[in-house]
This record gives C-alpha cells, structure tokens and sequence, in this order.
C-alpha cells in the first residue's frame, strides 16, 4: 500500500490518495501529536505519567514541506523547524482520520 498523491489541502489538512483507492485524511495537529521521532515519542510518555499543560509552540501545527524517504515513508517539515519523525506508509494508513477509517476504528 503506497500513496499515489499526497496533497496539504488546507492549513490544517493533509489528504492522501492511496494505490488502493483509498481517500485518506490527516489533520497537521494529530500528525503532529503522533510524530514517531525518538524525542517526540520520549515527551509523549514523560506527559502520560504527569498532568501539564500543552505548550504551544509557534509553526507547531504549520506544515513546511512533505518528501518522500525511499518508497516506504515520507518526511515532514514543520514550520518551527522539527523533521526528525520519518513516517511509515503504514504508520500513516493507521493515522487516518476519514470517516471511512473512523467509523472502522469505533467498531
């Protein structure tokens, strides 16, 4: 399974057409939040075992660019300067929140 096209359609969407004819959907926010980055995932469970607020960081949820890394994931490039998470074609199959994979999920 590989993305055909993947397109910012807005400033808080990514769509993905996928070679399987599926329509994908990603909000930058939850892209975001699930970097699969060795820091990103180490913050993620230092905040899991305390109650802080979020920080907001300016260009958090701003997207500067998607490349694509061999023929099994894709980079992104965010507007505060982070780029370290590589994103699996699978790992982002299972981040999609259209509402086909939505009502999926809840089942």
């Amino acid at each position: 399974m590989t993305p055909r096209k993947i397109k910012k359609t807005s400033l808080t969407e990514v769509r993905i057409e996928w070679d399987d004819g599926h329509k994908g959907l990603h909000t930058l926010q939850t892209l975001r939040q699930y970097c699969p980055c060795a820091s990103c995932k180490m913050e993620i469970e230092a905040n899991e075992r305390s109650v802080m607020l979020p920080i907001l960081k300016p260009g958090q949820y701003e997207l500067r660019s998607i490349d694509t890394v061999g023929n099994y994931a894709v980079q992104l490039t965010w507007v505060d300067g982070h780029r370290t998470g590589i994103y699996t074609f699978d790992y982002l199959r299972q981040l999609c929140e259209c509402d086909e994979c939505k009502r999926t999920t809840a089942e």
